[in-house]
């Protein structure tokens, strides 16, 4: 087990309703899944860390779980971020080429160049995501070592976060007594994970609808255009059939999961559910499409809000492959059919590929987060940036040594 080891990749997706922790064995072959483990997360609200000491509870369960099985001692993990408080930015940058052909100082001057934006004092770089370079006007460049030319532009996607939010992640980790080797936008790992390289060619929309926030990532001509976050998700739906349906969170959670639909057309007219009631008591029967009705509206309404985001973005008319869904809550029956009438686009519910081992074991779009972490990181193994032995303020002296990184990683 000891040769293997060295080769393990734990990815923690940390969200509003579950903390889950998957151990990937990078092999020659690809990436196997090894081990998980999953917990319920009480401290977290919207994405954002609300209550450390359930956090780290939480994490510390997930992670025991996930050693269990996996038989080996978890010291670092890549950690997802998430939450409102998200913002992604175009930015580019140009720079004249010293000796006439790109070398590796350029691509990291021409990328200095580009990050040159005012960002406030409360937000932190979180990535930095190349989209193309420009040589003398030659656009479309993905690669520009040792190419020649007198002038370098480089086009990048920003994302930026609060350094409060992304402190408390690192903390948290740091106090179940975890390494962050990395934090990572959440929809840029589900992306990882569910997306193949001919839709992000061809122009692709992400949606990750998870427990309190559904994150949005645009890709386009393969590079990353667009990314955001809406602070609806599926504890909204939970919470709307447990008013809707006077039954406790709890009960609205199961009823949800087992009988949940978002679309008339799918529910026979007398499917029929029993609903336990508040204060003990006895359960009544309902028709399945008073569930359905309480469901749709809700749905409808977070597919407009992500469809305003497309729009927002400007690229609509580009992401020809379509909308591909992911995350816990799209799991709900009739959503990608729903989804494809607001949109107008093919919809496909995400799951996660490029993977072997326990596949079974992770073969649902809930998962989708965790394996595009190991994923990402089986891609960017540097040097570690957030040790829990260091002081929790060195997050913000990560940003240039996560440009390094980059750069040797990207190269």
């Amino acid at each position: 087990m000891s040769a293997k080891r060295d080769n393990l990749i734990v990815g923690l997706d940390i969200g509003t309703t579950k903390i889950c922790a998957i151990v990937g064995n990078v092999t020659e072959d690809g990436i196997e899944i090894v081990g998980i483990g999953s917990s319920p997360s009480t401290g977290l609200r919207k994405g954002v860390v609300i209550n450390i000491e359930s956090t780290v509870a939480s994490i510390k369960k997930s992670i025991e779980e996930a050693e269990l099985m996996a038989g080996c001692e978890i010291k670092s993990v890549y950690a997802g971020i998430a939450g409102g408080h998200i913002k992604g930015i175009n930015s580019d940058g140009v720079i004249a080429i010293k000796n006439r052909e790109v070398n590796q100082d350029d691509v990291r001057r021409v990328i200095d160049a580009a990050k040159a934006i005012n960002i406030p004092m409360d937000r932190e770089v979180i990535h930095i995501l190349p989209q193309e370079f420009i040589i003398d006007e030659q656009d479309g460049i993905r690669e520009p070592l040792g190419m020649s030319g007198v002038r370098l532009e480089a086009k990048v996607h920003i994302v930026t976060g609060a350094v409060t939010s992304a402190q408390n992640i690192v903390k948290s980790c740091n106090r179940a007594g975890l390494d962050v080797a990395d934090i990572v936008l959440e929809q840029l790992a589900s992306a990882e994970a569910v997306l193949s390289p001919d839709e992000k060619e061809l122009g692709v929309c992400l949606v990750d609808i998870g427990g309190g926030t559904t994150d949005i990532a645009l890709f386009v001509d393969g590079a990353i255009k667009y990314t955001s976050v809406i602070s609806l998700g599926g504890n909204h739906l939970t919470n709307d059939i447990a008013v809707g349906l006077r039954t406790p969170m709890a009960e609205a959670e199961k009823i949800k999961r087992n009988h949940g639909c978002c679309l008339a057309a799918l529910v026979g007219k007398d499917e029929k559910i029993e609903v336990p009631s508040v204060g003990g008591r006895k359960p009544r029967e309902l028709s399945r499409s008073v569930l359905c009705e309480i469901l749709g509206p809700r749905v409808e309404e977070l597919f407009t809000l992500v469809n305003r985001e497309i729009v927002k973005s400007g690229l609509e008319d580009a992401i020809a492959s379509g909308v591909v869904i992911t995350g816990g809550s799209s799991i709900l029956e009739g959503m990608p059919e729903l989804a494809e009438q607001i949109f107008n686009l093919p919809v496909r519910r995400g799951f996660p590929q490029k993977i072997g081992g326990l596949i079974d074991v992770v073969n649902s779009p809930a998962y989708s987060t965790g394996v595009g972490l190991i994923i990402y990181g089986s891609r960017n193994i540097g040097p570690r940036e957030f040790p829990a032995t260091k002081s929790e303020d060195s997050i913000f002296s990560t940003t240039t040594r996560r440009m390094k990184n980059w750069f040797r990683e990207f190269f």
